[in-house]
């Protein structure tokens, strides 16, 4: 379900070892022992764009990244930039000529999705997804930056029951912002003026599955 806000990514209370995500579940989360350095999460993002000096300064001045460095090969290109947006490094360098474009999908969570949206707009990228208020309890929209990669833009607003969010899912209003956020981003990968949605339906079985 590509919507707005996509629950691939639950945030965790450190001190509680606990977590929520868009489905309103809160469960414990398992003991695990990271492999990663200090610093770096267990998963990060990889961005190859055209410009990756001219994206690292868009991360800054959009979503207050702090810059952790930068590697310049012989040919002049960025080959390796590393750039802290919260508590997620992502990592960046210049895509070679031959290479095919390679744009990225990433989901950001902000304390003011309104604000960080206008921040964007103003730093080049365009509107792919209004904001809207989803029935997850988000904020959120969408934004191409302008070198390619695509940012669902999101506020946490409240922690919504699962039971709660299937009920909201069949209300007009946010049944609109669920068809809107699909159309949207069809359109946008397909390039067609008018994109595809499919409406969620919820499992009935036991295991969820």
């Amino acid at each position: 379900m590509s919507d707005q806000t996509s629950a691939a990514a639950e945030p965790t209370s450190a001190a509680s070892g606990r977590t929520s995500g868009s489905f309103g579940r809160t469960r414990t989360a398992p003991e695990q022992t990271s492999a990663a350095p200090e610093g770096y999460t267990t998963v990060a993002p990889w961005v190859v764009t055209d410009d990756t000096g001219a994206f690292l300064d868009f991360v800054t001045e959009v979503f207050g990244g702090e810059e952790l460095g930068r590697v310049a090969t012989e040919s002049g290109a960025v080959g390796h930039a590393e750039i802290r947006i919260g508590d997620t490094v992502v990592l960046a360098f210049d895509r070679s000529p031959d290479w095919p474009v390679m744009p990225s999908l990433l989901r950001v969570f902000v304390q003011d999705a309104d604000a960080t949206f206008a921040r964007a707009l103003k730093a080049g990228a365009r509107v792919v997804t209004a904001l809207s208020d989803s029935a997850f309890g988000q904020r959120g929209g969408r934004i191409r930056d302008p070198f390619g990669t695509i940012w669902w833009v999101v506020a946490h607003v409240e922690d919504v029951p699962e039971e709660e969010m299937w009920r909201r899912l069949a209300m007009p209003e946010y049944a609109e912002s669920m068809r809107v956020a699909q159309e949207t981003f069809d359109a946008e990968m397909t390039g067609r003026g008018r994109g595809r949605s499919s409406a969620p339906v919820r499992k009935t079985s036991p295991s969820g599955v």
